[in-house]
């Protein structure tokens, strides 16, 4: 009678499904950083990656008629996947641009974002139902859920979009998101 291996059926897949869990967080962590702009943590990232990647693989050749292997490769995969967009949704890196699109007169919107420190520009347009005020801010990812309050709070009929910027020079910035944002521009200071 056979006993059963421990190291093929229970370690090994363990270990495969660790690395390719690992290994996927930080490629989707790179991926994220290398379309924000982070030309120096990006490789970093992907060297660590590529490394645990062909441990994995090279594990898995090894134990090739494992299926618990690959499945703990497919899993990995899928768990890495998953958890390395909670890390970035938690690090809320990044600057955004809030479009906003008011029915009408747009000074208690602009005048409270002012009162809270946001840089915002404003122009008076025409929408389908008549004119319309558009106001724009830029602000950290990380403060998105309070300008959304605050736009909420103040316009009920609001109509607003968010993008991802890739850089930004000047601007006004509440002090807190100053001294985090730096220069963003991605050029060396002269």
């Amino acid at each position: 009678m056979d006993t059963f291996d421990t190291y093929t059926w229970i370690a090994l897949p363990l270990l495969v499904f660790l690395a390719r869990f690992v290994d996927v967080t930080l490629g989707t962590m790179r991926i994220i950083f290398l379309s924000r702009g982070r030309k120096f943590l990006a490789p970093a990232l992907g060297f660590v990656e590529v490394f645990i990647w062909i441990t994995a693989v090279s594990q898995i050749v090894r134990g090739a008629q494992n299926f618990a292997a690959y499945f703990a490769y497919a899993a990995g995969f899928a768990v890495g996947n998953y958890v390395g967009m909670l890390i970035e949704e938690k690090l809320a890196i990044g600057t955004l641009v809030v479009r906003i699109i008011l029915p009408k007169n747009g000074n208690s919107l602009v005048k409270r974002l002012r009162e809270e420190g946001y840089g915002v520009t404003f122009v008076d347009g025409h929408g389908g139902g008549g004119p319309v005020v558009l106001v724009y801010t830029v602000v950290m990812r990380r403060e998105l859920d309070r300008v959304i309050d605050i736009i909420e709070d103040t316009s009920t009929k609001a109509f607003f979009t968010v993008e991802e910027l890739r850089s930004v020079r000047q601007g006004i910035f509440p002090v807190h998101s100053s001294k985090l944002m730096g220069d963003l521009s991605g050029r060396k200071k002269k």
